[in-house]
């Protein structure tokens, strides 16, 4: 679990970048709306800031997975990666409306297991060869 504490804020920042670009996105549909392929549609989607914010979060989201990938260990990483859709679900009850099935808790909990084990692993395995 050392290893996993080392990369906390790391993660933390990647799911912060990666939530705030899947936010955006969807203000900047929804300022968009109705989609009209046509060139006042193009025109009211480059208007809207949210688009700008979508793209910050996608560059700072890059910026830190690249950081991230210098020190981490890939499988972990990759899996803790995916926890950006657990965040964004939540976040999207409060800011959408949008409900969570206990369908979809469940599964949620098992992402986060998932990544927790892996985590485990990954930290016993550099213990056994001396790296912790």
């Amino acid at each position: 679990m050392t290893a996993l504490r080392n990369y906390l804020p790391g993660f933390a920042a990647l799911m912060l970048f990666d939530c705030l670009a899947q936010v955006c996105f969807k203000y900047a549909t929804l300022d968009a709306h109705p989609f009209v392929a046509d060139l006042d549609w193009l025109l009211r989607v480059l208007a809207s800031p949210w688009l700008y914010g979508a793209i910050a979060g996608y560059v700072c989201s890059f910026l830190t997975w690249m950081s991230l990938l210098q020190t981490a260990p890939v499988g972990p990483a990759f899996a803790a990666s995916h926890l950006e859709v657990i965040v964004v679900a939540l976040v999207s009850v409060p800011l959408f409306g949008e409900t969570l099935t206990p369908l979809q808790c469940f599964g949620a909990l098992l992402v986060v297991a998932g990544v927790l084990c892996l985590a485990q692993e990954e930290g016993r395995l550099q213990s056994e060869v001396g790296l912790d």
